[in-house]
């Protein structure tokens, strides 16, 4: 079957992609299994400078699924481009490279360090506090979103995929701002915001109180956020949020995503991004499907 997806002008061999903060820079996962089986390789985010990240404990598990707050620990972009994405290189995959910053200035340096190492696709997390505006998010206000989308535009000669927040009121209005700044791609949904408390401490289980949510008690509402913000935008979408086997990713597809990230679900299955690849070819043949391409957006409404 053929599972081959243009996106943004990026050729992917199919539509699975490991996302960010989840797969490390691949070179773990590689033990296991050829990246090159993958459709794309997102990855963690990156720092104009190194971090540390949060203090411990920062991971909770909880019901269907885990809280953390690792707070972005990452080598930093200079020793990514150095190091990581020649290794990642090494591999006949698409890579992805998440970007962070505190300001606008941030993330167009990085988008054109970025650029000039030849990543492929370059993906902006908006989920982080913009310290020139007391610590909003970016990616909770359309006009932070689409001044961070222009900033990163205008030095970046890759495609340009912003990852939005879900822990906003309206994700379309979000979307759109996105697009109208210029923005080749969307991506979503980032993890949403949760909290745990040991009942025998009486204290949160992270060490930063609060702590983003994935896994798969987060899928419907990715589903939904996906479905809302594709037909809000024409352009493409790569949906993420509690995915963990091949219906799952199908759903995604229905809902109007062309890409599919695989997060969480990689902690406790190390296989699962290439069960769901094998597990979705299967699904194409049965159902008469004859590419992957053809199910994006085919949701059939009530």
């Amino acid at each position: 079957m053929d599972l081959s997806v243009d996106f943004a002008g990026v050729k992917f061999k199919n539509p699975i992609v490991t996302t960010s903060g989840t797969f490390g820079f691949g070179r773990e996962y590689s033990e296991f299994y050829d990246l090159a089986m993958l459709g794309g390789v997102c990855s963690k985010g990156l720092t104009l400078n190194p971090r540390l990240g949060n203090k411990p404990p920062r991971v909770a598990e909880t019901t269907m699924g885990m809280l953390n707050s690792v707070g972005l620990q990452n080598p930093g972009v200079d020793e990514f481009i150095e190091n990581e994405l020649p290794y990642l290189r090494g591999y006949d995959v698409v890579v992805v490279a998440n970007i962070s910053g505190n300001t606008e200035d941030e993330y167009a340096q990085m988008a054109e360090k970025l650029s000039d190492a030849k990543v492929d696709i370059i993906e902006v997390n908006v989920s982080c506090p913009n310290v020139e505006a007391g610590g909003m998010q970016f990616g909770t206000s359309p006009e932070c979103v689409a001044a961070v989308t222009s900033a990163v535009k205008k030095r970046s000669n890759v495609p340009v995929m912003v990852k939005l927040s879900p822990n906003v009121t309206d994700i379309t209005e979000i979307a759109r701002a996105a697009e109208a700044a210029g923005a080749d791609a969307i991506s979503l949904i980032n993890t949403i915001l949760g909290m745990r408390i040991s009942v025998v401490t009486r204290k949160p289980f992270l060490n930063n109180n609060m702590g983003g949510l994935s896994g798969p008690a987060i899928f419907p509402i990715a589903l939904r956020m996906v479905w809302q913000a594709a037909a809000a935008v024409k352009i493409p979408v790569m949906g993420m949020g509690g995915v963990t086997d091949s219906d799952d990713a199908v759903e995604m597809m229905l809902a109007g995503a062309s890409l599919v990230g695989v997060g969480t679900a990689c902690f406790s299955d190390t296989y699962a991004p290439l069960n769901i690849i094998t597990e979705l070819s299967e699904y194409l043949e049965r159902s008469h499907v004859q590419a992957a391409r053809d199910l994006t957006g085919k949701v059939v409404l009530n």
